[in-house]
Order: C-alpha cells, then structure tokens, then sequence
C-alpha cells in the first residue's frame, strides 16, 4: 500500500512540476490557454506558484493530504477551463493536457481520502475508536 501511495504522489506531484517549465518561461502554449480564459500573465504565474506548493507538500508524507487539496483545487480549475472554455483539445495537443489533469485530479483525489485521518480538525471524525 505504501508503494501505491507513493506512486500516486510521483505520478501526481511530476505532472504538475513537468508543466511549471512551460508556464514560468512563458511557451506559447501556456500563454494561449491564459489569453483564452482571460488570465494571462496573472493566471499562469499564480497556478504555477500553486502547482509547485502542491507538489511539494505532496512528496512531503506528513503534508501529502495538504498538497492532494491544493493539487485538486488548481487541477479542478483547469478540468473546468477545459470543459467550459479550451475544449478537450488545445492546439491540436489531441487531449494530452486534459488527460493529464484527470490523472492527477484522480491522483490527488485517491491520496486525499487514503490520508483523511490526518487531515487537521476533520480528521479526527474519519478515525475509529479502539
């Protein structure tokens, strides 16, 4: 199980640190999806500030659950931007960022719900009593 749960934070955690190259050094891929959603430069610095926190606290254990949160709130962002704005494909990439963000949606979703006893305040409702 240990193994899965790494293997998700990777998985996670890689996706969102492989797209901060193109989002800090201005591609032009990046800046047409920010133009298009209407968030360019702002936008793109900001969800790449936050994809990097989430990806840290991800390959962190004790903050994996804090990182899973912050990932599915920027991750939930750009599934929506895709399914209301940018289309499933942007610029003829035939899905590939879409799919991405599922993966790690679905990643971050797993590691949250495998982690919810350790999340602050709440946490405390999910563990059982011996």
């Amino acid at each position: 199980m240990k193994i899965f749960i790494w293997v998700l934070r990777v998985i996670a955690a890689g996706i969102m640190l492989q797209t901060l190259f193109f989002k800090f050094t201005g591609a032009p891929e990046s800046i047409y999806i920010f133009e298009t959603v209407g968030l360019e430069p702002f936008g793109r610095y900001a969800s790449g500030v936050a994809e990097l926190i989430a990806s840290v606290l991800l390959l962190i254990p004790r903050t994996n659950w804090l990182g899973a949160i912050i990932g599915l709130g920027v991750i939930g962002g750009a599934i929506i931007s895709h399914l209301t704005v940018l289309g499933i494909v942007v610029q003829d990439d035939g899905g590939t960022l879409f799919i991405m963000a599922l993966v790690v949606f679905a990643s971050c979703t797993t590691l949250l719900f495998m982690h919810r006893k350790d999340i602050p305040v709440i946490g405390e409702r999910f563990k059982e009593e011996n």
